[in-house]
Protein backbone atom coordinates (compact mmCIF):
# COMPACT_ATOMS: atom_id res chain seq x y z
CA UNK A 1 0.00 0.00 0.00
CA UNK A 2 1.60 3.94 -0.92
CA UNK A 3 2.07 6.34 1.48
CA UNK A 4 -1.26 9.09 1.38
CA UNK A 5 -0.26 11.65 -0.73
CA UNK A 6 0.20 15.26 1.68
CA UNK A 7 -3.55 17.19 0.54
CA UNK A 8 -2.15 19.64 -1.84
CA UNK A 9 -0.55 17.07 -3.98
CA UNK A 10 -3.53 14.86 -3.45
CA UNK A 11 -5.74 18.06 -5.11
CA UNK A 12 -2.80 18.34 -8.33
CA UNK A 13 -2.83 14.33 -9.29
CA UNK A 14 -7.05 14.38 -8.96
CA UNK A 15 -7.01 17.23 -11.36
CA UNK A 16 -4.41 15.65 -13.33
CA UNK A 17 -6.55 12.20 -13.16
CA UNK A 18 -10.00 14.45 -13.97
CA UNK A 19 -8.75 15.63 -17.18
CA UNK A 20 -7.40 12.57 -18.67
CA UNK A 21 -10.63 10.84 -17.87
CA UNK A 22 -12.33 13.31 -19.71
CA UNK A 23 -10.34 12.97 -22.90
CA UNK A 24 -10.84 9.21 -22.49
CA UNK A 25 -14.65 9.68 -21.74
CA UNK A 26 -14.91 12.35 -25.12
CA UNK A 27 -12.88 9.98 -27.51
CA UNK A 28 -15.26 6.97 -26.41
CA UNK A 29 -18.44 9.08 -27.17
CA UNK A 30 -16.55 9.83 -30.72
CA UNK A 31 -16.45 6.59 -31.58
CA UNK A 32 -19.69 5.68 -30.63
CA UNK A 33 -21.23 8.36 -32.88
CA UNK A 34 -19.15 7.24 -35.84
CA UNK A 35 -20.74 3.79 -34.99
CA UNK A 36 -24.21 5.13 -35.38
CA UNK A 37 -25.89 4.43 -38.45
CA UNK A 38 -25.53 6.93 -41.08
CA UNK A 39 -27.54 10.45 -39.89
CA UNK A 40 -28.36 9.32 -36.64
CA UNK A 41 -25.53 11.70 -35.26
CA UNK A 42 -27.02 14.46 -36.93
CA UNK A 43 -30.53 13.59 -37.14
CA UNK A 44 -32.77 16.59 -35.01
CA UNK A 45 -33.79 15.59 -31.77
CA UNK A 46 -35.55 17.37 -28.98
CA UNK A 47 -33.23 18.19 -27.26
CA UNK A 48 -31.46 22.00 -26.56
CA UNK A 49 -28.82 22.05 -29.07
CA UNK A 50 -30.68 19.40 -31.85
CA UNK A 51 -28.26 16.97 -32.35
CA UNK A 52 -25.97 14.84 -30.67
CA UNK A 53 -22.73 16.43 -33.01
CA UNK A 54 -24.34 20.15 -31.69
CA UNK A 55 -24.60 18.91 -28.27
CA UNK A 56 -20.90 17.91 -28.20
CA UNK A 57 -19.93 21.02 -29.85
CA UNK A 58 -21.18 23.25 -27.49
CA UNK A 59 -18.73 21.20 -24.78
CA UNK A 60 -15.97 22.03 -26.93
CA UNK A 61 -16.96 25.88 -27.27
CA UNK A 62 -17.16 25.67 -23.63
CA UNK A 63 -13.74 24.60 -23.40
CA UNK A 64 -12.20 26.91 -25.18
CA UNK A 65 -14.16 29.78 -23.27
CA UNK A 66 -12.58 28.74 -20.36
CA UNK A 67 -9.21 27.97 -21.96
CA UNK A 68 -9.17 31.97 -22.73
CA UNK A 69 -9.92 32.16 -19.59
CA UNK A 70 -6.93 30.75 -18.36
CA UNK A 71 -4.83 32.17 -20.50
CA UNK A 72 -5.98 35.70 -19.74
CA UNK A 73 -6.84 35.90 -23.22
CA UNK A 74 -10.30 37.49 -24.80
CA UNK A 75 -12.04 34.98 -26.59
CA UNK A 76 -14.25 35.72 -29.70
CA UNK A 77 -17.58 33.92 -28.82
CA UNK A 78 -20.77 36.05 -28.26
CA UNK A 79 -23.15 32.28 -27.33
CA UNK A 80 -22.07 29.38 -25.74
CA UNK A 81 -22.57 27.29 -29.03
CA UNK A 82 -21.71 28.16 -32.86
CA UNK A 83 -24.70 28.53 -35.32
CA UNK A 84 -23.56 25.80 -37.37
CA UNK A 85 -23.01 22.40 -36.66
CA UNK A 86 -18.98 21.36 -37.67
CA UNK A 87 -18.37 18.12 -39.63
CA UNK A 88 -18.21 15.52 -36.84
CA UNK A 89 -13.67 14.13 -38.09
CA UNK A 90 -13.53 18.18 -37.57
CA UNK A 91 -15.02 18.55 -34.64
CA UNK A 92 -13.49 15.14 -33.03
CA UNK A 93 -10.19 16.27 -33.86
CA UNK A 94 -10.58 19.83 -32.10
CA UNK A 95 -11.61 18.09 -29.14
CA UNK A 96 -8.99 16.09 -29.09
CA UNK A 97 -6.31 18.98 -29.30
CA UNK A 98 -8.59 20.79 -26.88
CA UNK A 99 -8.61 17.66 -24.26
CA UNK A 100 -4.67 17.53 -24.96
CA UNK A 101 -3.95 21.66 -24.16
CA UNK A 102 -6.22 20.52 -20.41
CA UNK A 103 -3.96 17.42 -19.82
CA UNK A 104 -0.79 19.54 -20.73
CA UNK A 105 -1.52 22.62 -18.89
CA UNK A 106 -2.75 20.72 -15.87
CA UNK A 107 0.87 18.47 -15.66
CA UNK A 108 2.57 21.82 -15.06
CA UNK A 109 0.53 23.02 -12.13
CA UNK A 110 1.41 23.42 -8.81
CA UNK A 111 -0.59 23.52 -5.70
CA UNK A 112 -0.44 27.46 -6.03
CA UNK A 113 -1.45 27.57 -9.37
CA UNK A 114 -4.60 25.72 -8.35
CA UNK A 115 -5.48 28.35 -5.69
CA UNK A 116 -5.11 31.23 -8.43
CA UNK A 117 -7.90 33.48 -9.24
CA UNK A 118 -9.31 34.08 -12.76
CA UNK A 119 -12.02 36.98 -13.70
CA UNK A 120 -13.07 37.09 -16.75
CA UNK A 121 -16.78 38.03 -18.38
CA UNK A 122 -19.68 35.81 -18.81
CA UNK A 123 -20.52 35.09 -22.41
CA UNK A 124 -24.00 36.27 -21.31
CA UNK A 125 -22.64 39.06 -19.08
CA UNK A 126 -21.46 39.40 -15.42
CA UNK A 127 -18.35 39.09 -14.19
CA UNK A 128 -17.12 36.01 -13.21
CA UNK A 129 -13.95 34.68 -10.62
CA UNK A 130 -12.76 30.69 -10.48
CA UNK A 131 -9.70 29.54 -9.21
CA UNK A 132 -7.47 27.40 -11.72
CA UNK A 133 -9.22 24.04 -10.14
CA UNK A 134 -12.77 25.67 -10.41
CA UNK A 135 -12.42 26.00 -13.88
CA UNK A 136 -10.63 22.45 -14.47
CA UNK A 137 -13.70 21.12 -12.04
CA UNK A 138 -16.24 22.68 -14.07
CA UNK A 139 -15.17 21.61 -17.67
CA UNK A 140 -15.20 18.14 -16.54
CA UNK A 141 -18.49 18.01 -14.63
CA UNK A 142 -20.16 20.10 -17.78
CA UNK A 143 -18.69 17.70 -20.42
CA UNK A 144 -19.65 14.21 -18.15
CA UNK A 145 -23.36 16.46 -18.08
CA UNK A 146 -23.57 16.34 -21.84
CA UNK A 147 -22.63 13.41 -23.07
CA UNK A 148 -25.33 12.24 -21.00
CA UNK A 149 -27.35 13.86 -22.92
CA UNK A 150 -25.86 12.15 -26.22
CA UNK A 151 -25.82 9.44 -24.63
CA UNK A 152 -29.48 9.68 -24.11
CA UNK A 153 -30.51 10.51 -27.45
CA UNK A 154 -28.38 7.16 -28.77
CA UNK A 155 -30.77 4.61 -26.41
CA UNK A 156 -33.87 6.88 -28.85
CA UNK A 157 -31.65 5.28 -32.08
CA UNK A 158 -31.90 3.11 -30.63
CA UNK A 159 -27.51 2.23 -30.00
CA UNK A 160 -26.09 1.49 -26.65
CA UNK A 161 -23.87 4.13 -25.57
CA UNK A 162 -20.95 3.47 -24.24
CA UNK A 163 -19.81 3.18 -20.70
CA UNK A 164 -17.77 6.00 -20.26
CA UNK A 165 -18.09 6.44 -16.28
CA UNK A 166 -15.45 7.36 -14.02
CA UNK A 167 -15.07 4.37 -12.07
CA UNK A 168 -14.68 2.12 -15.31
CA UNK A 169 -12.03 4.96 -16.43
CA UNK A 170 -9.73 4.39 -13.29
CA UNK A 171 -10.91 0.49 -13.42
CA UNK A 172 -9.87 0.00 -17.08
CA UNK A 173 -7.58 2.90 -17.98
CA UNK A 174 -5.68 5.00 -15.15
CA UNK A 175 -4.72 2.43 -12.97
CA UNK A 176 -3.30 0.69 -15.50
CA UNK A 177 -1.00 3.14 -16.74
CA UNK A 178 0.12 3.80 -13.46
Amino acid sequence: MSAALPAADAAVETLKMLVRYKAWADELTFDSLMALPAGEALRPRPTRFGNMVHTLNHVYVVDDIFKHHLLGRKHAYTARNTEHTPPIDDLRQAVREMDGWYIDVVDTWTHEDLTQRVHFEFVGGGEGCMTRQEIVLHIVNHATYHRGFVGDMMYQVPFTPPSNDLPVFIRDRYRQAR
